[in-house]
């Protein structure tokens, strides 16, 4: 086991948790154990990191928080990620695909995305189109 320490310990103070290396992982709170989560996913150096919601359930300080840390963890690697939080995604994306029924609605910049007539009758109705 000694011999994971140090990168263990490389990873937590990447993220920011070295403070609580010493706490058990169930004593963590949730915007902490979603961090620990992405230090998982990063021990294997990964070139490609998949992201599946990694705000969800967060209060704005954690969200905030883990949108600096992503766009951190993102230099020199690709990062896909699937959000319904749209501040989320105007901070982080580069390229947005929407999808609705499983069929892509639009592509593109996260700003033309946002004003895509579809995606906005698609998504919040009629009334606003």
């Amino acid at each position: 086991m000694g011999q994971f320490r140090a990168r263990s310990l490389e990873l937590i103070e990447e993220v920011g948790l070295a403070h609580l290396a010493d706490k058990v992982v169930g004593s963590l709170a949730y915007g902490q154990k979603r961090v620990l989560e992405l230090a998982l996913a990063l021990a294997l150096d990964p070139s490609l990191l998949l992201l599946d919601e990694p705000t969800a359930g967060m209060g704005r300080e954690d969200v905030d928080a883990t949108i600096a840390l992503v766009k951190k963890v993102a230099k020199g690697r690709a990062v896909v990620f699937v959000d319904h939080n749209m501040h989320v995604v105007g901070s982080l994306a580069d390229q947005v695909t929407v999808l609705q029924q499983g069929r892509i609605l639009a592509q593109g910049s996260y700003e033309h995305v946002r004003l895509n007539d579809k995606v906005i009758t698609a998504y919040l109705g009629h009334a606003h189109a």
